[in-house]
């Protein structure tokens, strides 16, 4: 894989950090919020080897700028061979029951805005001729538990509109890999008791770029998730709302 420039968006995201770790032989650009303030972050990747490391600002909540923005990376950083859309946000379930503007930024970040980036993204891949986005699901899509279901509603769309837009682009050149982990152990999940099968940012990562070097479409952190999902889909209701978590 001769990659020209990897793009994470979202470069504070464990991992997507863990990604770029094993993509450090291209240049890396990081773009987040505050991007002046990616030191430690660029020092990582410099630090595992790779020849340039950008930061750039980007919000990925502000949709109108989700076009200009990727148009000025490939102007200033060249062709993009990948790209790692990494941003999101857990929210508070809790809270989201009752609050209805955080069950509504829940649900902009983890899909109103990756529909819109990931729009403007293959529609500058096809134009290039070609490149591969990894998008970021999870098995909260798979099917939507009582426990978090705002999140996991953002989930499972991410991962049909993911899953669509792949089939859309057979035969472009460009690819979209779906990785769909299980709980991650890492910052996003502080303070909250892991689940079967866990994995973290570095097994993720690990997964994830063996698939885009073997050409996959979509992958589930670990495998066995993929089996567990199945079960999940044909439980009865009655079983399915009595699970805890």
């Amino acid at each position: 894989m001769a990659a020209v420039t990897v793009l994470v968006l979202g470069g504070r995201s464990e991992i997507g950090l863990a990604v770029a770790k094993r993509l450090a032989s291209e240049k890396i650009v990081l773009a987040a919020r505050r991007g002046a303030s990616l030191d430690a972050e660029v020092e990582l990747l410099l630090a595992a080897g790779a020849p340039s490391v950008e930061r750039v600002e980007f919000d990925a909540d502000v949709l109108d700028t989700h076009g200009p923005f990727l148009d000025d990376v490939v102007t200033r950083f060249g062709p993009i061979s990948v790209v790692v859309v990494a941003f999101g946000i857990l929210g508070s379930q809790e809270r989201a029951a009752e609050d209805a503007e955080h069950a509504v930024s829940i649900v902009h970040t983890d899909y109103v805005a990756h529909v819109s980036v990931l729009t403007h993204l293959t529609r500058l891949l096809r134009q290039q001729g070609g490149g591969t986005v990894v998008v970021f699901s999870s098995i909260a899509g798979g099917r939507v538990r009582k426990a978090n279901y705002v999140y996991g509603s953002a989930k499972a769309g991410l991962d049909g509109f993911a899953s669509g837009l792949a089939d859309s682009l057979h035969g472009t050149g460009v690819r979209v890999l779906t990785v769909r982990p299980g709980f991650v152990i890492g910052r996003m999940a502080a303070g909250m008791s892991p689940a079967p099968f866990a994995s973290t940012p570095d097994q993720v990562a690990e997964a994830t770029v063996k698939a885009l070097r073997g050409n996959r479409y979509d992958i589930w952190v670990p495998g066995i998730l993929r089996w567990v999902n199945a079960v999940f889909r044909v439980l009865p209701r009655a079983v399915w709302r009595r699970m805890p978590r």
